[in-house]
């Protein structure tokens, strides 16, 4: 798993550096970026604007919870797409998927 998080829970973003195929950090100067997270039967559970963090070129992006994000327990894949200032997109991580484990609380 590459994100857990308790049902409910918001206050810990989900936080990731981006990189091309050949390692390095992309730069996001100029660039717009979304979090996508789905059910495993492919249900969008979270489509919004993330936030580009520090330097653009560092490739640091964040997804702060909404209210509602993390109310169903499960597992779910998640990526962040980026719409590049010319108008390309490229979507991260670059051969799967982010896996984010929603667990259930005692509360």
């Amino acid at each position: 798993m590459d994100f857990l998080i308790k049902r409910g829970d918001r206050r810990e973003p989900i936080e990731r550096v981006l990189r091309g195929s050949d390692g390095n950090p992309v730069d996001l100067t100029g660039a717009s970026v979304r979090f996508i997270m789905k059910t495993l039967e492919g249900v969008v559970k979270v489509d919004a604007g993330a936030t580009i963090v520090g330097t653009p070129s560092a490739g640091r992006v964040r997804y702060s919870w909404g209210a509602t994000d993390t109310d169903t327990a499960g597992p779910f894949r998640a990526e962040f797409e980026v719409t590049f200032g010319d108008g390309t997109k490229q979507t991260f991580p670059n051969k799967d998927f982010i896996a984010v484990l929603v667990v259930e609380d005692l509360g």
